[in-house]
């Protein structure tokens, strides 16, 4: 009887308040009397499967929130402060680096700890970001689009950077010159086509995007889309498909002499 109560403490705080209650979760987990008979081995995997469930919904949830309160925007810095500082200050706490115009990058230490030297910087432009493997989001770019001189940014490696993100990258397009989406799991050829309005890129790395069917077609037509601008990525030739007399070629060549 030890198992089924350590269960119940775990998913307690799930069911407060919901319409069945701890009482009724209670009864399902631990039966009494005749019911405890009649419980078959089924019946008792789809109950731990239902509360092993639950515990990832409520795990998910909290994870949610928390990115949630991450990408919130400085709004009483912003007023205070100004954009310069509001969007270093966010950059900063996401773990990421920034570099104001003439000056040295600055970024967190080892344990996320960071100098507010950046504060006497409120006239100074952000010229470039390295927010690369933070938790950015749609919510988060609020933070970002303010920063007209802005010249780089990466978002290299970022889980939550989508394609709704990249369509909020326009505003940017009067000084963005170098963007990095190496590596961002949610970036699909959707998200890449948004981009034809940043004109004055001069440098886009769009490598290792697993949602991105097909690498080397997409390559090809970001170039098209941004003649003036250096794209890296995958090969131009990963993922086309082969003609017959390439194909054949190609077997002669995989078969030993």
């Amino acid at each position: 009887m030890a198992a089924p109560k350590a269960s119940l403490y775990l998913v307690a705080p799930i069911w407060k308040g919901g319409p069945r209650g701890i009482r009724g979760l209670s009864r399902t987990v631990a039966p009494e009397g005749n019911q405890r008979k009649r419980r078959t081995v089924l019946q008792f995997l789809a109950d731990r499967f239902y509360d092993v469930q639950a515990l990832r919904e409520y795990l998910l949830r909290k994870q949610v929130s928390k990115v949630h309160q991450k990408n919130r925007s400085f709004t009483y810095v912003k007023e205070q402060y100004g954009p310069y500082i509001a969007a270093a200050y966010f950059v900063l706490k996401q773990g990421g680096a920034v570099k104001f115009q003439g000056q040295e990058w600055m970024r967190p230490n080892g344990r996320g700890r960071f100098s507010l030297e950046f504060f006497k910087f409120q006239a100074v432009p952000v010229e470039a970001v390295d927010a690369s493997g933070c938790a950015i989001n749609y919510q988060g770019l609020d933070n970002l689009l303010a920063l007209k001189e802005l010249q780089s940014l990466s978002l290299q490696r970022c889980p939550h950077v989508d394609d709704w993100c990249l369509s909020r990258l326009y505003q940017l397009a009067g000084s963005l010159q170098e963007l990095s989406l190496a590596g961002c799991p949610q970036v699909s050829e959707r998200g890449l086509a948004c981009l034809h309005h940043l004109q004055n890129l001069r440098r886009l790395d769009i490598s290792d995007l697993p949602a991105v069917s097909n690498p080397g077609l997409t390559q090809i037509l970001v170039e098209e889309m941004l003649p003036n601008c250096n794209v890296l990525g995958a090969d131009w030739a990963q993922g086309l498909k082969l003609g017959p007399e390439e194909q054949s070629q190609d077997t002669a060549r995989s078969i030993p002499a």
